[in-house]
């Protein structure tokens, strides 16, 4: 399957925000959008700056399909599957991407980012309710438990990782026992509750078009 392979940092420019994908990087001064804020390339710094409706569409779903490590093919499933639920077809896209497995490793802090999430969720590191599973696309129900592997509870990129995750910082849908190193997806997230700098309502004019 193809993956993205160049610097994830050009990402970031690119979308003039934080996607935080490099992890404790982002917190850092070396944060390359703290010292170049303007989008890669040698036009990155021109002067326009006049976008069109689709174009801001368009940046607007880039950017949370970036944010969340997707394909556009992956994306566009994601969407088509939310497309036939009930509700807001945009915050019911949200709330599925919320529900990935890599994301919830990566909000419970048991990951510096989703890409190392997705990483270690492949090499078998997790299991959901004492399952092994190794889908980083993996839909988490309510009341869903996430533990570490025990062959894998020395590793020092959990260890690390739960060190700068404070506890005031966890999400009022997850809970997370440090010590045995499991975590429970309590609920399905209402929208506003989900920490997310987006208008998905961009991204279902852009796919209704």
């Amino acid at each position: 399957m193809a993956r993205y392979t160049d610097a994830s940092c050009r990402l970031c420019r690119r979308e003039k925000q934080k996607l935080f994908l490099k992890g404790t990087k982002c917190f850092t001064e070396k944060c390359p959008v703290e010292r170049r804020a303007f989008p890669p390339g040698q036009h990155g710094q021109s002067r326009r700056t006049k976008i069109s409706e689709y174009g801001v569409q368009l940046r607007e779903k880039q950017k949370v399909r970036r944010m969340y490590g997707l394909q556009e093919k992956q994306f566009r499933n994601t969407f088509e599957r939310a497309l036939k639920q009930t509700g807001r077809t945009g915050e019911t896209l949200v709330k599925l991407l919320e529900r990935r497995l890599d994301n919830v490793i990566y909000r419970l802090g048991l990951a510096p980012s989703r890409k190392a999430a997705r990483q270690l969720v492949n090499h078998g590191h997790f299991l959901v309710n004492n399952r092994s599973v190794d889908i980083p696309s993996y839909l988490l129900k309510a009341g869903d438990s996430i533990q570490v592997r025990d062959k894998s509870k020395k590793l020092e990129v959990l260890h690390a990782s739960m060190k700068r995750m404070k506890d005031t910082a966890m999400l009022p849908w997850l809970s997370l026992d440090k010590a045995a190193m499991t975590g429970v997806f309590l609920n399905v997230p209402e929208r506003a509750d989900i920490p997310l700098n987006a208008d998905e309502q961009l991204i279902v004019e852009l796919y209704s078009k």
